[in-house]
């Protein structure tokens, strides 16, 4: 059954809200889920603080034409839906992980990056930008290797002195 005008209306002012309103939306190509599968990703999604929607992909065009984005929309086949999230890189990093947990049949083809369009090799590389506590450990494991050295090279010259 045809989707009525009216109803194409809401989708595509939802659509646009969501794209104006966040900072990162990954385009999805999704194909063979299962509906247990979908349900899970969306729930792991949900818990995230990243919202996932369905749409026909001349409302989505539209309404990205609508929105002024800078640079060139990526190209859009396949069944499509839209991850999207207030934080900057937690949409792409989620749908990510489900693209290697279902074996492909999740893929990202795109996005919109803090106002910018990305392809999808550049989509992935930022799904790949580890989570924020994660980056902070890492510094600090940085800060502390230094001071580390310094400590077991003293230790040793302390072991070569006493014996």
């Amino acid at each position: 059954m045809p989707i009525t005008k009216e109803k194409k209306k809401e989708i595509l002012a939802d659509v646009k809200e969501k794209i104006s309103s966040s900072k990162n939306v990954s385009f999805v190509n999704f194909h063979g889920l299962s509906v247990s599968e979908l349900t899970e990703m969306r729930q792991a999604l949900r818990q995230n603080s990243v919202g996932y929607m369905v749409a026909k992909k001349t409302l989505v065009r539209r309404a990205l034409d609508e929105a002024s984005l800078e640079g060139e929309m990526p190209e859009l086949d396949g069944e499509l839906a839209i991850a999207y999230g207030e934080d900057i890189i937690a949409p792409a990093r989620e749908v990510y992980s489900f693209q290697k947990k279902f074996d492909g049949r999740i893929n990202i083809v795109g996005g919109v990056f803090d106002g910018v369009y990305k392809s999808k090799e550049e989509m992935v590389e930022i799904a790949a930008i580890p989570p924020m506590q994660t980056l902070r450990g890492m510094f600090v494991n940085v800060i502390n290797s230094p001071i580390q050295g310094l400590v077991v090279g003293l230790s040793k010259i302390a072991e070569k002195k006493t014996v």
